[in-house]
């Protein structure tokens, strides 16, 4: 299945989640409902029916589907009960019915199921796929998410700033909407082949791309709201370790989805990557298109 089209997500459209009953998906869907809330829009429960779970079922909605929803459904009214729920089976995979859904969502979220050791390391597949081919933001609840969006855990949102401006739009969005700070943090190394023998050479080296990744960063952060409180970093060290580590003490980690065919994932760069499968936060992957574009 061949990624989305890269399109400016309208505000107003719902958010969409994927539900299959399981305890980590109804915690998702807490967090979701918090978020849906804080943006103001309704949040959609969609729940993937393929019909060879349920052979011979002449029903519209099978009578399993339609509980799984019916129980999301009354968690979120009891947690918000202004918010506006919608509910819809689809008849497909999860992975092609959630990557359908995301063409008329704001933001799409996903579960997963990982928990410690192993378990924690490996992204669902689903989770995987979908961050990859979704055509709007993918909000992927890995890591300690504490089943809620809002209020605010440890008061900040984290973006990789990189050469995209689309994840830092929306990480300075989400920092806005929950009225946190934002931490932009630019990864920079000095590349091995511009280190010597000489410390005074190779220190020399490294303070130049220390000082361009510091400029790249403040034009960057030159288009962010203002009334956002903004924390900028510039950190040596490969641009996914540095986001991982952040993602310790974030609400949000933000990375931008550059995709390409690669060796780690059919459409996802190392980055990203590494940020779904070892966060210990939500992650959200902002898509900005193939590589090249």
């Amino acid at each position: 299945m061949e990624p989305e089209a890269v399109t400016a997500p309208d505000a107003s459209w719902p958010l969409v989640i994927g539900v299959d009953g399981s305890a980590p998906s109804l915690r998702a869907v807490d967090w979701a409902a918090d978020e849906a809330d804080l943006r103001g829009v309704p949040l959609r429960l969609v729940h993937a029916a393929s019909p060879d779970r349920y052979p011979g079922a002449e029903a519209t909605v099978p009578p399993p589907a339609g509980g799984v929803l019916a129980d999301a459904a009354r968690r979120v009214r009891t947690r918000r009960p202004g918010l506006r729920v919608e509910e819809e089976v689809v008849p497909d995979e999860p992975q092609y019915a959630l990557v359908r859904a995301a063409r008329t969502a704001s933001v799409l979220v996903v579960g997963t199921r990982g928990r410690g050791g192993v378990a924690e390391v490996l992204l669902g597949s689903v989770a995987l796929a979908v961050a990859a081919q979704a055509g709007c933001p993918v909000v992927v609840l890995r890591g300690s998410h504490d089943s809620q969006a809002a209020p605010p855990v440890r008061g900040r949102v984290v973006v990789g700033v990189g050469e995209h401006p689309a994840a830092l739009r929306f990480a300075a969005d989400e920092a806005r909407r929950r009225g946190v700070a934002l931490e932009a943090v630019r990864a920079w190394r000095c590349p091995a082949y511009e280190t010597t023998d000489l410390p005074l050479a190779a220190g020399e080296a490294a303070h130049l791309h220390e000082k361009r990744a510091a400029e790249e960063l403040h034009a960057a952060l030159a288009d962010v709201p203002a009334g956002v409180e903004v924390h900028a970093r510039t950190v040596e060290g490969p641009a996914r370790e540095v986001l991982v580590d952040a993602s310790h003490t974030a609400d949000l980690l933000v990375v931008g989805a550059r995709r390409h065919e690669g060796r780690l994932s059919p459409h996802l760069g190392r980055v990203t990557h590494t940020a779904l499968h070892r966060s210990a936060c939500p992650v959200a992957v902002v898509p900005h298109g193939k590589e090249g574009d």
